[in-house]
């Protein structure tokens, strides 16, 4: 597929994306739109400042690993609503992500990103597709990041490939990983990340509105997860040249304490977070580039 690109000067108004998010319910086709979103999106320095804080990283000069997919969203927000895009984004599941930091990302005061869908699949519970987000200084390729989701009850003509329902990861064994941090979500989380990262989705709110999406209690972001799990890692990683994925499994349900496991500081490893009666949050996985 050719790539058409769209350069925009910024991104549209949050709340006309999420306008737009709110009127289209309906799966309105099978195929992922050939263009992509293209702007350059400055550094807010209070806005990082915030992230910092709610995320538990310093303030070492550089950007957080997942703090341009802060600064992408509302890119991402106006290609997942656009008229061409086949799937409703309310009710889509983030099943996966994965970012590379290709070279240090610091005295950085923006980025040129680049969004874009792909790799459109079938899946058990109906399909997946890929978006992808890239960040560029002058130089070239810093940052790349790509989010799996999901779209409930996708009809597809391929058959999906078999999925094990494990609790675990395969090959990550849960007494071989060390714990390197816990830490408590509290019943505003959701709210406080929202605040901040700009994602809304009414699961994450508050118990009301998560109710209305089949949930009991409001849930946690699964990036908030990844990028406490990150903060908490930071001295196992190297600067850059680096891969940090995980794949998100039973959501946290508001309030709950969890704990991170994960392997010894080392060019790879592995690692968990549980919460209550060993439920099973997250798993990911880092390895240098």
């Amino acid at each position: 597929m050719t790539r058409q690109w769209l350069d925009l000067h910024h991104p549209d108004s949050r709340a006309s994306l999420y306008l737009r998010a709110v009127g289209k319910r309906k799966i309105s086709g099978s195929e992922l739109p050939s263009r992509g979103l293209r702007c350059h999106l400055p550094v807010v320095a209070d806005n990082l400042a915030a992230y910092r804080r709610l995320c538990h990283f310093p303030d070492d000069g550089r950007l957080p690993a997942t703090y341009p997919h802060v600064m992408a969203f509302n890119l991402q927000l106006q290609l997942l609503t656009g008229s061409d895009f086949p799937f409703p984004l309310l009710g889509l599941v983030h099943l996966h992500n994965s970012v590379e930091v290709r070279r240090p990302l610091g005295g950085l005061e923006g980025l040129r990103m680049s969004v874009w869908a792909e790799n459109l699949q079938p899946h058990a519970k109906g399909g997946t597709f890929d978006l992808i987000s890239e960040g560029e200084d002058g130089l070239g390729l810093l940052w790349r990041e790509t989010s799996r989701m999901l779209v409930r009850g996708l009809k597809l003509e391929q058959a999906p490939a078999s999925e094990a329902d494990s609790e675990l990861a395969p090959g990550v064994e849960a007494a071989a990983l060390k714990e390197a941090s816990r830490w408590y979500a509290d019943a505003d989380i959701g709210r406080r990340y929202a605040k901040v990262a700009g994602d809304y989705n009414p699961i994450h709110l508050s118990a009301a509105s998560a109710r209305l999406f089949g949930f009991p209690s409001a849930i946690a972001h699964g990036m908030w997860s990844k990028a406490m799990a990150l903060a908490a890692l930071r001295g196992h990683l190297p600067k850059s040249g680096y891969r940090f994925e995980v794949d998100f499994h039973k959501p946290i349900r508001l309030p709950a304490e969890v704990v991170l496991s994960a392997s010894e500081a080392g060019p790879a490893g592995e690692l968990l977070l549980h919460g209550n009666e060993q439920r099973l949050h997250m798993s990911g996985r880092w390895a240098v580039l």
